[in-house]
């Protein structure tokens, strides 16, 4: 398809970015809610006329990592692509290039948040099979395995040993990641079998989720990822309070990930820490197309989407005079 650019003086509105209808459903309700104008770009295929400017409005950018599951490899390319284009027109563009860049490696993530004297665990990032190995001796066991570019927990496996490494390299379940880079890092044994995933839109903390990953690691909070032998969503299925809103997070690393965010011009993101028996954090996922569980929101009355709803109506308001009709309560 070619990319709309509608017709001169058209009304602006906020523009959706995305290659998954079921993620979007949330965000959609919010934005009726509160009159919001808004269209969706699903960018999977088609083509984009560089010769033409795009239309006037305000651009969320959700692509995932995790594209490639669901028959769309080149997404992310083709959504910098995009970006580029937007931004070299002067529109407003949320999670716009950095990451996209970020959201398709961790080993880029974790380079990223050093700098800003966030801990993450000791990883090796290694292409081929055969040095696998090597690179978890030299980390020390336990080990997790887990794919440069992910998403949906591709690829996690927590191995307690070298010959249970050894097995898992030799079964058919081992896969690589689609980049090609596998990650060797430490495990971090918390004290009780949670992490902690932190909410952020705009730059502002909207709440932080305590996540049970006592029956594994697929942590996508959106309830399209509790559907169960289906391939095309994550696979999380879980009891209903597998997810639980934190009702006062505080956390001295609150600053420095509103930082980091900062500096890489990533606007909406959920990142994910673990804390060992000593209170030592380790962070060690950021995504910038983050979900929320709808039954932790119901029992806590505040709304991811409905954040990101306020956030981009506020910014289309502010940019052109649309003053959208804004819900009494998110």
């Amino acid at each position: 398809m070619m990319l709309e650019t509608y017709a001169a003086g058209a009304a602006p509105r906020v523009f959706v970015i995305h290659e998954n209808d079921d993620w979007v459903a949330p965000l959609r309700r919010e934005f009726a809610a509160r009159n919001v104008p808004f269209t969706e770009w699903f960018l999977h295929r088609g083509a984009l006329d560089l010769t033409r400017p795009p239309p006037e409005g305000v651009f969320y950018n959700r692509i995932s990592a995790s594209s490639h599951t669901r028959g769309h490899r080149y997404a992310p390319e083709f959504t910098a692509a995009v970006l580029a284009w937007l931004t070299r027109h002067g529109r407003t563009v949320i999670n716009g290039e950095r990451a996209v860049q970020l959201e398709v490696t961790k080993v880029g993530q974790y380079e990223a948040l050093k700098s800003f004297g966030i801990e993450t665990p000791d990883t090796a990032a290694v292409i081929g099979k055969e040095h696998i190995a090597d690179a978890a001796q030299k980390i020390g066991y336990p080990i997790i395995l887990k794919h440069n570019r992910a998403g949906k927990g591709l690829g996690v496996r927590l191995l307690l040993s070298a010959e249970a490494l050894e097995q898992h390299l030799a079964s058919p379940d081992f896969e690589e990641s689609i980049d090609g880079i596998t990650l060797v890092q430490r495990y971090i044994e918390a004290p009780s079998p949670y992490i902690t995933r932190v909410e952020f839109v705009g730059g502002r903390l909207v709440y932080a989720v305590r996540v049970d990953t006592s029956e594994g690691f697929e942590l996508c909070p959106a309830d399209v990822c509790q559907i169960d032998d289906d391939d095309s969503v994550c696979p999380a299925v879980a009891p209903a309070d597998k997810f639980q809103i934190i009702p006062d997070f505080q956390h001295p690393l609150v600053p420095a990930w509103q930082a980091f965010l900062a500096k890489n011009g990533i606007d909406i993101a959920g990142i994910e820490f673990i804390e060992d028996a000593d209170g030592r954090a380790y962070t060690y996922d950021v995504n910038t197309n983050t979900n929320y569980n709808p039954d932790a929101e119901a029992k806590d009355g505040r709304s991811g989407m409905g954040a990101i709803a306020d956030y981009l109506g506020g910014l289309l308001n502010d940019a052109y005079g649309t003053a959208p009709k804004v819900a009494a309560a998110a």
